[in-house]
């Protein structure tokens, strides 16, 4: 059993008693506490204040008497005000840091029992951040009117997952929290879910900027808009959400939409603008697409980060707004940051807290719960309840989970088909008809609106591409784009090599695919 240490005031008022045989009939926290047969206390590190000291003296005395094991050692801390906390936990705080504690080789026990209400509460948070690395000790007295019985002891450990009701309790405030998250959609992607498990405490715990990735159409708003309204559910966050497409800004209109400007600060500025960066104070401020703000906004986005201030357009004062800032982006933003027309600096404080979206089409197992989101979503905006039949339903989430469907809009590509089924729908029914009409629409949509570069640029340098023959360029563009629709390096090579794989009698698809691949210098990870 290791040695124990107590740590804890003296109480003035109920370790005070006059000298002499009568305090023996008083219960005394501080004596009482080294009294008690189940708990041995080897060392007791005695807090009090120089006016203080006799009495001290006189119950480590006492103490000596009925538990010679113990070792008391006392400790000078005066207070100004003894109900400044700003002093409290200051001097509180430096006395730990110079106590020597060895948690490996002691118990530790911190006494909330005597002291002021402020230096039991500062003892408490001094032991939840672990700069006392132990757990509290509460006393009582017991019932008889002497003070010969030690009364009762009770250890609070701050440590909550040893509480089984706690621990559970915080389990499904989490999931609660997740789910909020998702707007309520049972997803069933893993690597998703676990993602907005992180996103989750993240948001509930930190208020660095976060950054959320991923192509247009995969949610980042949304996702944006419901972590700001978790956050102001948990009061976290009591002002505004305020977004902003950064694609929109332009030269002096960025410069003031963003930071506001003074009246008759350029021309056409008949008033005086507060600004997207002040609207969002004490609130949120969601940045989409922040790849396309220009080099000096980014610079001025940068400090008012850090410094939660900046300076208006025209104004000779700066003036400040506390927010959080959410950005999203469907850029590589390192690659800008190596082609410098993103900020190094910006991109390092935005790099603490990132979060990639998958696209729908790397999500295909979480689309039949989104087509139930999107028929209650209609019903809600329309009022009125709409319905696949059983077939139409089982045919359309075939061909939506089939490598036919592109989703190149993502989850805006799905939640458009549903409006135009829904609103084509017979008697409020959506039927195969209705079905095949949609498939057929969608396959010339994603047809037309195709991109027709073949999307290699993003995964290699221009000097590398410029030494791919055409022929092998087009063959390497398919591998790629199959690649990335592919849940691992093994189901990719099972669909490129679909036809050989039946003529061989052994097949190694994931081997064969990354030998190919890496003849162009590209690994399955860099499609990830």
């Amino acid at each position: 059993m290791k040695p124990l240490t107590v740590i804890g005031f003296i109480g003035s008022t109920l370790d005070a008693s006059k000298f002499g045989p009568s305090r023996w009939m008083k219960w005394r926290p501080s004596v009482a506490l080294t009294m008690h047969e189940d708990l041995r206390v080897d060392r007791f590190v005695m807090i009090h204040g120089t006016a203080h000291v006799r009495l001290a003296e006189y119950v480590s005395e006492d103490i000596a008497a009925v538990s010679p094991e113990t070792t008391v050692e006392r400790h000078v801390i005066d207070f100004a005000d003894a109900w400044d906390f700003e002093e409290v936990y200051g001097k509180l705080l430096d006395f730990t840091r110079t106590l020597p504690l060895d948690p490996e080789a002691e118990d530790v026990l911190i006494h909330i029992t005597t002291g002021t209400h402020v230096a039991q509460i500062c003892l408490f948070l001094l032991t939840e951040a672990h700069y006392l690395p132990g757990r509290l000790l509460q006393t009582q007295p017991s019932r008889r009117a002497d003070g010969t019985a030690p009364g009762s002891w009770s250890v609070i450990d701050l440590d909550l997952s040893r509480y089984d009701s706690i621990a559970t309790r915080f389990a499904q405030e989490s999931a609660t929290s997740a789910s909020f998250l998702k707007s309520g959609i049972e997803t069933r992607n893993p690597a998703f879910n676990a993602m907005i498990d992180e996103i989750e405490q993240v948001a509930s715990r930190t208020r660095a900027p976060i950054l959320l990735m991923g192509p247009t159409g995969a949610g980042k708003s949304q996702l944006a808009r419901r972590i700001h309204d978790l956050k102001k559910l948990k009061r976290q966050v009591a002002g505004a959400f305020v977004e902003v497409n950064c694609a929109t800004l332009r030269g002096d209109g960025a410069m003031s939409a963003l930071f506001g400007h003074k009246k008759g600060a350029f021309t056409g500025a008949a008033t005086e603008r507060a600004g997207l960066l002040r609207s969002a104070d004490g609130g949120m401020l969601f940045l989409d697409e922040i790849g396309e703000l220009g080099l000096d906004e980014q610079a001025m986005i940068l400090r008012a980060i850090e410094d939660k201030r900046f300076l208006p357009m025209g104004a000779d004062a700066e003036v400040g707004s506390d927010f959080q800032l959410l950005a999203g982006t469907n850029r590589d933003l390192a690659r800008c940051v190596a082609e410098r027309t993103f900020r190094e600096d910006l991109y390092a404080r935005l790099n603490l807290w990132t979060f990639a979206l998958p696209g729908l089409a790397q999500r295909r197992e979480d689309i039949e719960p989104n087509l139930d989101y999107e028929l209650d979503r209609h019903a809600e905006r329309e009022g009125e309840r709409v319905s696949f039949n059983k077939e139409a339903r089982a045919r359309f989430l075939a061909f939506a989970a089939s490598h036919a469907a592109s989703w190149n809009g993502n989850f805006r590509d799905l939640a458009a088909s549903v409006t135009r089924m829904a609103t084509f729908a017979p008697k409020g029914r959506i039927d195969i008809a209705t079905v095949d009409n949609e498939v057929a629409r969608l396959k010339r949509l994603w047809a037309c609106g195709a991109d027709r570069s073949d999307g290699l640029a993003a995964v290699l340098s221009a000097e590398h591409l410029a030494e791919i023959d055409p022929f092998d360029r087009v063959q390497l563009a398919y591998a790629v784009e199959v690649c990335c629709e592919s849940a691992s390096l093994s189901d990719a090579g099972r669909r490129l090599f679909s036809a050989s794989r039946e003529r061989r009698a052994s097949t190694n698809d994931a081997d064969r695919l990354r030998k190919y691949l890496a003849r162009f210098g590209v690994d399955f990870a860099m499609l990830r």
